[in-house]
């Protein structure tokens, strides 16, 4: 069996109502300036959490202004908004892009690197601060994860900042937080935390430590998408939902993620296509293209999203790329790019730049090319 690294955040805590006791655990580490990351939505449902903060005598600077897809720039006027405020510690309570700006806020605020020179794998020097992730969508998984992504104007294209010291010291699950989040954003994160399980048991680089995640994950977020999307008040649905997407979180790290997200980059980047939006309307299409290089993966996949076994693999692996068909389509997901406004005059141009995210192509069971990359785009038109 081949050696693999998990790193996980210290201190995990998962729950319905656990915000409180990050409240309870934050009061206890001596720290007295928190930098709080977060989207406008979020703010009255924190606001008695961080009330009870200040009356325990904590300074408390809010910052709600993130974008959904952060840009260098974006996130450089945020790390100067943390200097100045002098934050000797950081939480982000949000999706994903909340919690990758957070993530790096720790990481640079007291460092003269440059985050353009740390994209990809390993570059960041050293700890910055403390930081806690709250999600509040099931979701990105991030607040488990050492990537962080923003949008490098430069190229147009979203790039990923990867480092152990992008681990959260704490990260808090607590699915209340997702109680509020609208029917279309569960739909699209939804699915992107299903991608996150799918694509980690079927890349190149699987393991059997991992696995357990992403065979669970798939399991909690295929029987309960459908129903969250319905009925957002569905705690069941919401719990399995989030639970789901940590485990998918978790896969992130020690396996990653494969073409789904590689070809997805162009579309956030160049477009400003949603990140999970992006990866549920190529997840079927990539799938497809995927299956015949890992047929037994896939079919066990097909298995956990509870479709019943055909008479060999090959017939099982296609009924569960049937099903993610149908789960997109029964939760809304757009079938063509067209229903994005992305014309098919743009295909080439994509493609060329999905060639760009090799650290995600290499994880693919079957070689990406570049007219591979096109042919699976114009299947979505």
């Amino acid at each position: 069996m081949k050696a693999i690294t998990l790193l996980q955040p210290q201190k995990i805590v998962f729950g319905t109502g656990c915000i409180q006791t990050f409240a309870e655990d934050y009061q206890k580490l001596g720290l007295r300036r928190l930098l709080v990351l977060t989207a406008p939505p979020i703010v009255p449902l924190i606001a008695p959490t961080l009330d009870l903060l200040k009356a325990k005598g904590i300074s408390i600077e809010v910052f709600h202004h993130i974008l959904a897809e952060p840009t260098v720039n974006d996130f450089k006027q945020i790390l100067e908004a943390a200097r100045r405020f002098a934050a000797d510690s950081v939480v982000g309570i949000g999706g994903g892009s909340v919690l990758d700006v957070t993530k790096l806020v720790a990481a640079f605020i007291h460092s003269d690197q440059q985050v353009e020179d740390c994209f990809g794998t390993g570059f960041i020097q050293r700890k910055g601060l403390w930081f806690a992730c709250l999600p509040t969508t099931a979701g990105t998984g991030s607040e488990v994860s050492p990537n962080a992504i923003l949008l490098d104007e430069r190229d147009q294209l979203k790039k990923g900042v990867v480092s152990p010291y992008l681990i959260a010291d704490a990260a808090y699950v607590d699915p209340k937080l997702t109680w509020t989040v609208p029917a279309k954003v569960t739909a699209d994160t939804g699915m992107d935390a299903l991608t996150h399980c799918i694509e980690a048991y079927t890349n190149k680089f699987a393991h059997p430590a991992v696995d357990i995640y992403a065979l669970q994950g798939i399991r909690l977020i295929s029987a309960h998408l459908v129903r969250a999307v319905k009925d957002g008040k569905d705690v069941e649905a919401r719990e399995a939902l989030a639970l789901g997407s940590l485990y998918g979180g978790l896969c992130l790290g020690p396996v990653n993620t494969a073409a789904v997200h590689a070809l997805s980059y162009p579309l956030g980047g160049e477009f400003h296509i949603p990140h999970g939006l992006s990866n549920a309307i190529l997840l079927p299409s990539v799938m497809k293209f995927n299956r015949p290089a890992n047929l037994q993966r896939y079919a066990e996949v097909a298995i956990a999203l509870g479709v019943t076994a055909g008479k060999d693999d090959d017939e099982t692996a296609q009924r569960g790329v049937d099903f993610i068909y149908e789960l997109a389509d029964a939760v809304g997901i757009p079938k063509k790019l067209t229903d994005l406004g992305i014309p098919q005059t743009a295909v080439d141009g994509m493609a060329h730049a999905a060639m760009e995210v090799q650290r995600l192509l290499k994880n693919n069971p079957r070689p990406v090319t570049e007219q591979d990359a096109r042919d699976i785009y114009n299947s979505l038109y």
